[in-house]
């Protein structure tokens, strides 16, 4: 594996961990800001990708 592909895979996996990340945060908002922000709480879930605090 080359640098170019390792540093690919790096930054593939940042921002997937990023993503957890906001969307745990977003489903910690009630569902009025959620609206607002033009989200909803169903497809934040459908998504699967939450950040799991050990």
């Amino acid at each position: 594996m080359n640098f170019r592909t390792t540093f690919e895979r790096m930054i593939a996996a940042r921002e997937r961990q990023a993503k957890r990340y906001v969307t745990s945060a977003l489903l910690n908002m009630d569902d009025e800001t959620l609206r607002r922000a033009g989200y909803d709480r169903k497809s934040l879930r459908a998504n699967g990708n939450t950040f799991l605090y050990l």
